[in-house]
């Protein structure tokens, strides 16, 4: 007989091997395969549950990162906004004070010049005193007999007076 047709006594001999076989298999094989199959369903199972506790605490710590990141700027907003206060402070102090230096500049320029303008009116009046005694020594000494000579001496003093009255204006 060939290969396609199998004598009958072989075949039984076949399947009572195979029922061995798949009895000792069924016996120490499968429980073996299915204890294997169990630990690493636990270990799946396990591994997932850690994943899923480290996906929470990464989600904590998430929000623990945005708690803080939410409180460094609110601190950066307070310091910018302390910042600009003491900007603005230090602006004011320095505005007034510039303010006090400029009234205080004024102040002593006013009392230069009106110290200078009582120095020149005090030299005014004596220039005019000595300018005064000047005219009358010198009608004095002129003829008292001979009116127009007094006259024309009297205009020439006067013409004199104004240049020099003149001269110490341009001066002032």
């Amino acid at each position: 007989m060939g290969l396609l047709q199998p004598e009958p006594g072989l075949l039984i001999w076949m399947t009572i091997a195979f029922l061995i076989v798949f009895g000792l298999l069924a016996r120490f094989g499968f429980p073996a395969i299915q204890k294997t199959l169990d630990e690493r369903k636990k270990y799946i199972a396990s591994s997932l549950e850690e994943a899923g506790e480290a996906q929470r605490r990464l989600e904590g710590l998430q929000a623990e990162m945005d708690v803080v990141r939410q409180d460094a700027q609110r601190q950066k907003a307070e310091i910018l906004k302390s910042a600009a206060d003491a900007r603005e402070k230090i602006l004011s102090e320095a505005r007034l004070r510039a303010g006090e230096e400029s009234e205080r500049i004024i102040a002593a320029a006013r009392a230069s010049a009106q110290s200078e303008s009582e120095a020149i009116i005090r030299d005014a009046r004596h220039q005019v005193a000595l300018l005064s005694i000047a005219i009358s020594e010198k009608l004095l000494r002129s003829k008292l007999e001979d009116s127009q000579a007094q006259t024309v001496l009297a205009e020439r003093l006067l013409s004199e007076m104004e240049r020099k009255n003149d001269g110490m204006n341009k001066e002032a």
